[in-house]
This record gives structure tokens, C-alpha cells and sequence, in this order.
């Protein structure tokens, strides 16, 4: 389906959970989120009427998110079901890797083609406070185990933040020497729920490239600016939200574990989903579609997201 830009949109990022097993401090409070209801979220059945709906609205590429999707018991048939939508050709799945040592196999045997992997520092200390209860090691050995799945393609996400991590931007990309994986960093976005964080934190993705004069661009994926190192496997990519918006070429809509559409990421807008059958789905999503923004507010430390929600709520 066309949007009323004239951007065809053919992606959907349905979140299966609100809730994680770490508390990363740009995403979620450090007590967590007040746990909703079981009949407050979407169905496993609803979940698959909604991806199905978007598939006859010509959406055909997938990713499940969350929180964290691998907490969710039911996230095996979940992926199983809805790679089998017809129409959904392209499936992933956007996890910390803590749980991946034994699901990679599972979620690649369900149908999940790509896996993108948070991890924002290689440093053990580092991972612990941006994670507030997060073990490094145990991340790694879930790309480890990604890697061994066979995979048609890994990512890592890699939030860029001021302070933090921008000295590690060399041995993070050097990870696309290591392993066929992309490195992808991406611009610290002022969310609600991600506290702490003052204007020295948001820095430009220009600074990669500034840290990696060697790295040559290769052509643009989706919302990546594509770039790689000499004799590197994989890629580095620049996500830029803030400096470089890409509002003009947004394919994507989000469907949020409690059965909102949101049209667009940084905006208040929620379309209700929840108890809806196929048409009444269909209906609401090509609502959704109609109703996408040309493009989001500026945004920056003093110009927060219009979200109202985290991203733990939203889905990453």
C-alpha cells in the first residue's frame, strides 16, 4: 500500500513483549514497567491476524521485537506462524542475545532469516551499566551461537552514545572484520523513559566515520548508510535519526504488544488493534498507513520524542 507521500509501505516491526530481562538505560526505568494484564495484550491469534493483514496490504518484510521477544514462552510458534504468512518473505528478530545460546537453532528452524543483536560496548563494566544487570559474556556467547545457526544475515545495533562508547567505535567496527556481520550504530534518541542522558550524550553518526577514516561507502540499505573497512566480511552502517533523518523513505509501520498501530515512531498516535478480526484489522492498519506523518519533529536533547511510550513499550 501506498502511503499519502507516495512511500509504498512494505515493513512491519510487531512487538510480542513489553517486558525484558535487562534495564538498558536509554530503553526502560531501572525498576522496570508495571506488568500489564494478559487480556491487555495482543494474542498469540491476534498477532498472526495482524501480520496477516499486513501481508494483503503489501507489507512483506517482518521483524519481531520487543522488550525483549525472548522472554515470551510462546515466541517459537509465534515466529513459526507468522513466517508462514503468505506474502511475508523477509523475517527477523531483534533480541540482546542473552537467550540465544539455546533458540538460535529453534528460531532458524521456525522460519527467522536475520537477527539483529543490541550490544553497545565490548567492554565487561561498561555492559553491566548500560545493561544494569547484564553479563557481557553471556551476550557473546549468543552471537556466538548465532553464528552457528546459519543465519542469512547478522547485525549488531549499536546505540552511539557521547561519553560512553564513542571511544570504542574502532574495536565495535572491528567486529566486521572478525565476523560476516554488520556493525550498525545508531543515534541515541530522547525517549521517554530513557533518563540521565544530557545534550554531550546525542552525537552525530558523522563521528564513526570521523573514528574510521579508512572505512569505504558502499550503497545505501533501507536506513542505513553503508560503509566498510579493508578486508572487512561485513559492514558498517550509520542509522541517524537526529542529524540525518529519513523520514522521506520510511516503509514502516510498528504494531506494539498491546495492540496499537503506531504510525509513526515519534508520534502520539496509537490505532487500536486489540479484539479486532481480519477485516476490522485490515481496516485499522490501512488507517494507520493513511494516517503516517511526512516526517517526525526535529529531534535532539532539548527536543524530545512525541512517542509517550519507551521503546521497551514500543517495540526496538
Amino acid at each position: 500500500m501506498i502511503d499519502s507521500f507516495g512511500r509504498p509501505i512494505t515493513y512491519l516491526r510487531l512487538s510480542v513483549t513489553e517486558l525484558c530481562n535487562l534495564r538498558c538505560r536509554y530503553c526502560m526505568p531501572e525498576e522496570g514497567i508495571c506488568k500489564l494484564r494478559h487480556d491487555e495484550l495482543l494474542t498469540e491469534d491476534e498477532m498472526i491476524r495482524a501480520v496477516r493483514a499486513a501481508a494483503r496490504l503489501g507489507v512483506t518484510k517482518l521483524r519481531i521485537t520487543g522488550g525483549e521477544p525472548l522472554t515470551k514462552p510462546n515466541i517459537l510458534s509465534i515466529c513459526r506462524r507468522a513466517c508462514r504468512v503468505p506474502g511475508i518473505v523477509d523475517t527477523g528478530i531483534t533480541t540482546n542475545a542473552i537467550r540465544l545460546p539455546e533458540m538460535a537453532v529453534p528460531l532458524r528452524e521456525a522460519g527467522i532469516r536475520r537477527v539483529n543483536i543490541s550490544l553497545d560496548t565490548l567492554n565487561p563494566e561498561k555492559y553491566a551499566y548500560i545493561t544494569r544487570r547484564g553479563n557481557l559474556s553471556e551476550a557473546l556467547r549468543g552471537l556466538d551461537a548465532a553464528l552457528g545457526a546459519g543465519f542469512e544475515k547478522i547485525k549488531i545495533n549499536t546505540v552511539l552514545i557521547g561519553g560512553f562508547n564513542d571511544g570504542e567505535i574502532p574495536s565495535l567496527a572491528a567486529l566486521t572484520k572478525q565476523y560476516p556481520i554488520d556493525v550498525r550504530f545508531i543515534e541515541l534518541m530522547p525517549m521517554p523513559g530513557g533518563a540521565g542522558f544530557g545534550q554531550e550524550c546525542y552525537l552525530p553518526a558523522a563521528k564513526v566515520l570521523e573514528a574510521l577514516p579508512e572505512a569505504k561507502p558502499e550503497q545505501e540499505e533501507g536506513v542505513a548508510r553503508l560503509y566498510r573497512l579493508p578486508g572487512a566480511q561485513g559492514r558498517i552502517g550509520l542509522i541517524s535519526p537526529l542529524s540525518r533523518h529519513f523520514c522521506a523513505s520510511c516503509n514502516r509501520i510498528r504494531v506494539t504488544a498491546d495492540g496499537k498501530v503506531k504510525p509513526c515512531l515519534h508520534s502520539a498516535e496509537e490505532i487500536p488493534l486489540k479484539g479486532l478480526d481480519d477485516d476490522g484489522m485490515l481496516e485499522q492498519l490501512r488507517r494507520a498507513i493513511l494516517n503516517k506523518p511526512c516526517c517526525h519533529q526535529e529531534l535532539s536533547a532539548l527536543n524530545r520524542s512525541q512517542a509517550a511510550r519507551g521503546m521497551n513499550q514500543i517495540g526496538g
